[in-house]
């Protein structure tokens, strides 16, 4: 009995899916572009941020990953991919040195925030280092945050 009532739905389901498609062909060809572009664009969304990251994880990752960039900051081990920070760079005003730019202290607030680092590892992207910083991993360096230029701005000192 169970088999033939799992036949019945799935021959239903099929029937909705038949009709499903033949309502759609029958809509205005803006109106089904439109629903694909959306479900487009969440796809995309979803491959930017598979993660899915929080604001101030981004942020942060993002800082790192500059940060990682700074042989003053920062040194790379080629055996594992890893970059280890030993330190953070000290705010002066609004903003600190990185490299040959400056971050705002404001894009920066994840490093002073433990949830953050605690994120940041659960999902593998850094590795505790205590008491020397912390190592960004090779997937930490390699993920796309997307904010590299919202973050890192041009120096006139």
């Amino acid at each position: 009995m169970f088999v033939h009532e799992t036949f019945d739905l799935f021959t239903k389901t099929l029937d909705a899916v038949a009709l499903l498609e033949l309502h759609c062909a029958s809509l205005p060809a803006g109106l089904t572009a439109s629903l694909s572009e959306r479900r487009k664009r969440r796809e995309m969304a979803e491959k930017r941020n598979p993660l899915k990251l929080n604001a101030l994880q981004l942020k942060t990752l993002t800082v790192l990953q500059i940060l990682a960039e700074d042989t003053s900051h920062a040194v790379r081990d080629e055996a594992t991919g890893t970059v280890q920070i030993g330190q953070l760079p000290h705010a002066h005003g609004n903003h600190f040195h990185a490299g040959s730019g400056v971050i705002l202290t404001s894009d920066a607030t994840g490093l002073s925030n433990p949830a953050v680092f605690r994120a940041l590892q659960r999902k593998g992207l850094i590795q505790p280092g205590f008491p020397i910083g912390l190592a960004i991993t090779a997937e930490g360096l390699a993920y796309a945050t997307g904010m590299r230029e919202k973050i890192l701005h041009g120096t006139d000192h």
